[in-house]
């Protein structure tokens, strides 16, 4: 797959699609850095730790039923599932799918400045491990 525009990605919380309320997405793996480095070395060493993924959205208020409010405020303080894709189009090779689960640990319901689209960023930590799919 040559580069590309990320201009339809798929964006799901809890069930529940919100790709047409999301104009940003990033998914960051992550892991310690553990030296491994001992007396006779003449350059550090390492090894991955512990696995600490980051999950990013911008999202575009919406209040109606089954939104972004609806989704996003009743998940508050939760671990939900995710699911991600650059293309909303079937899983494949050329087109993975992210699963995860992330805690909802911030929240913005209202906020922005007058004549201006009422968006807010979240950054919530993923809760275990990121499974990317193929199929």
């Amino acid at each position: 797959m040559a580069q590309f525009a990320l201009i339809n990605a798929q964006v799901v919380i809890n069930s529940v699609d919100l790709s047409n309320r999301i104009d940003e997405v990033k998914l960051e793996e992550k892991s310690a850095d553990l030296k491994t480095t001992t007396f006779g070395s003449v350059a550090e060493t390492r090894i991955g730790g512990l696995k600490d993924h980051a999950f990013t959205c911008e999202f575009q208020q919406d209040y109606a039923a089954a939104e972004v409010d609806a989704t996003i405020g009743a998940a508050f303080n939760t671990v939900v599932p995710v699911a991600v894709k650059a293309v909303n189009a079937a899983t494949s090779t050329t087109n993975p799918a992210w699963t995860f689960s992330v805690l909802i640990n911030q929240y913005t319901p209202v906020g922005g400045k007058i004549g201006e689209i009422d968006k807010f960023s979240v950054t919530w930590p993923v809760s275990g491990d990121v499974t990317e799919r193929f199929s």
